[in-house]
Order: structure tokens, then C-alpha cells, then sequence
């Protein structure tokens, strides 16, 4: 009886820790439940609520989830990319091959929405507006080819994908790196650094939503070089684009500032503004493609040359400068350098 007793534990044991090993990751099953049938995530649903993993599944929720069509697919805001990285670590943890299954088949979607000219869209399928163009805005090219290069690496637990895709990879990153060198801005013949989307056709900058004209863009930038710096054994292509690119973050940083929302004392209203600051280095979000001069875009699709001219609800909405290149100019490239043996 005593054994048969133990036997019984000894079953319920086993049986416990292989569900745990199947079923354990509450955000990686609603993720699963938000997949579109072409593979990618939306970062909305069909009535425009924001996809939120806390929320739990209830039977309205559901429903909408339900009605979303595939057209929302999208890279912005870190959908699908998130996704795919998440589902990666969900199964290297759970072994639940629901979540790999699902992994590959958002990668097969981003392989599937690769341009010819090697350029990711914002959204795919949907052509609408701007989400056609190629776009490097909110680094949602560049979280994609971040993939890819994991899964070509085998880095980042991408080793736990079908070998199969390994050379996909390869050939979807070595076409985004064209795409890259490609859209570099060049100005009197030198390059400098990125817009934040190109048209489809044409590669050439254009502008999105009426408060993003088109312009050469530092934070985006900055996300391009970090990707370029992961490649190994660059080319010399590569690394002029790096050079050119660092070498115009330092010209235009504007030293002795920094970007914070100051407190009016009688209104109690925050408002964004440059203040001095002898410690701080920025850069503004956008800047004009000849002239290298900072530019900011208003609602009613007019450039300001000022921060104070914007109406508020875009001056105070938007982040118009960060130190965004600062670590990059100071640490990491003399870093990548070293390590690439150019210095």
C-alpha cells in the first residue's frame, strides 16, 4: 500500500512539473490569442484600443480581438517584434511549442513584408497614408532586422528556431543593409545620417503624420548605427556609414542643454522647453536635410523653426530633443572601433 502510495506521488509529481513546463506564461497565451492569421500583430484592434497584455481576455475583448482584420499587422510601436522576441524566451523557458510555432510564423510574416529593395514598411498589407513607406521611425525597421540577425547569429535564444530560417536571415539582412547604405542622406556628395521613412519607390525622405516632415531624424539614426556596429566583419561600406554618421552627431549636438518640461509658478502648467544645463548634450528630433538647422512640425502641417511657436498640445506631445547619440558618440563607437581594429 505504502508503495503504491508513493508510486501515486511520485506520478502526480511528474505529471505537475510537465504542465508547468507547457503552460506557464499568462502574457505568451494572450499573445497568442492577438496573432493575425498573416502572422503579425497589431498595436490596435479594429476600434482602435491599444493591445495591453495586462487586460484580461474577457468575452468583449475577445470578440474584438476577433473582429481585427490582418490590414492592422503592424512594426510600429515594437508589435510583431515584440511579440516574436517574447515567444522566443516564453518557450526557451516553458518548452511549449505553441509559442515557437508562433514565433516562426511572425517571422515568416516579416520576411514576407521585406520590399525587393530591401526596406520594411510600417504596416503590411495596408498601403494606406504613410504605411507604405520604408521606416525606420520608432526603429520598427530596425527591430526587425535585429531579429534576423539574431536568428543568422543564432544569438538572443534565435539558435531555437528552424535552422531553415538561418539563411533566410542572412539574405533579408544582407538586403536591409543595402536598403541602409542605400537611404543614407547624402549632402554636396557626403553622407550624413537618416530620415525617419523614404518613399517605397523612390527611397527618397518623405514625411508621415503632419508634425513628421520629411528630415533627417537622430533618434532613428542612432538605431540605424547601433544595428550597423552589430555586423561582423563590416565592410568598408559599412564603416564609412558609421564614420559619416558619428561624424554628424558631433558637428550638430548642441552642448549645454537639455530637454525637460518646466512648471509655470502662478499656472501650475508644464510646458517643454530647452533649458540650460552645463552637464547635458541633445540633439533635436528633426533637423532640416540641407541645412542642418532644427525643425519642428505642427498640426496644421507647417515647419516652425521655433519650439515656442508650436501650438502647446505639440510642443508639450512630442519628445523634440533627447540625448540620444551621446552614449553612442562617447562610449560605444570608440568601443566598435577598437574592436574592428580601426583604432
Amino acid at each position: 500500500m505504502k508503495i503504491k502510495i508513493i508510486l501515486t506521488l511520485i506520478c502526480s509529481i511528474l505529471l505537475t512539473s510537465c504542465y508547468a513546463q507547457t503552460a506557464t506564461d499568462s502574457t505568451a497565451d494572450k499573445m497568442l490569442v492577438y496573432q493575425l492569421g498573416n502572422g503579425g500583430w497589431p498595436k490596435q484592434l479594429e476600434d482602435k484600443s491599444v493591445v495591453d497584455y495586462a487586460l484580461p481576455l474577457t468575452p468583449e475583448l475577445l470578440e474584438k480581438i476577433k473582429s481585427t482584420k490582418d490590414l492592422h499587422a503592424t512594426f510600429d510601436n515594437k508589435a510583431t517584434s515584440r511579440e516574436v522576441v517574447y515567444l522566443i524566451k516564453a518557450f526557451k523557458k516553458s518548452q511549449n511549442k505553441a509559442y515557437l510555432k508562433a514565433a516562426e510564423k511572425g517571422i515568416d510574416y516579416i520576411l514576407m513584408a521585406q520590399y525587393a529593395n530591401g526596406g520594411w514598411p510600417q504596416y503590411y498589407p495596408d498601403k494606406a497614408l504613410y504605411r507604405s513607406e520604408i521606416t525606420y521611425n520608432d526603429d520598427a525597421m530596425i527591430n526587425v532586422l535585429n531579429i534576423l540577425q539574431d536568428i543568422a547569429t543564432q544569438k538572443n535564444d534565435f539558435e531555437l528556431v528552424n535552422p531553415e530560417y538561418i539563411k533566410k536571415a542572412e539574405t533579408a539582412v544582407a538586403k536591409g543593409i543595402n536598403c541602409i547604405l542605400k537611404t543614407q542622406v547624402k549632402q554636396s556628395g557626403n553622407p550624413s545620417i537618416w530620415a525617419a521613412q523614404y518613399d517605397k519607390d523612390s527611397m527618397l525622405p518623405a514625411k508621415a503624420r503632419n508634425f513628421e516632415p520629411a528630415s533627417l531624424s537622430t533618434s532613428e539614426s542612432v538605431g540605424v548605427v547601433r544595428f550597423l556596429m552589430r555586423i561582423n566583419q563590416p565592410s568598408l561600406q559599412i564603416k564609412n556609414a558609421i564614420a559619416a554618421a558619428i561624424k554628424w552627431f558631433d558637428a550638430n549636438k548642441i552642448v549645454g542643454y537639455r530637454f525637460d518640461r518646466e512648471t509655470d509658478p502662478k499656472t501650475k502648467v508644464k510646458t517643454a522647453a530647452l533649458v540650460a544645463d552645463n552637464t547635458a548634450m541633445v540633439w533635436a528630433r528633426f533637423y532640416d536635410i540641407d541645412k542642418n538647422i532644427p525643425i519642428f512640425g505642427d498640426r496644421d502641417n507647417t515647419i516652425k523653426l521655433k519650439l515656442e511657436d508650436l501650438i502647446p498640445e505639440r510642443r508639450n506631445g512630442y519628445a523634440w530633443y533627447g540625448n540620444w547619440a551621446q552614449k553612442l558618440i562617447e562610449k560605444e563607437y570608440p568601443k566598435w572601433l577598437t574592436a574592428n581594429g580601426t583604432k
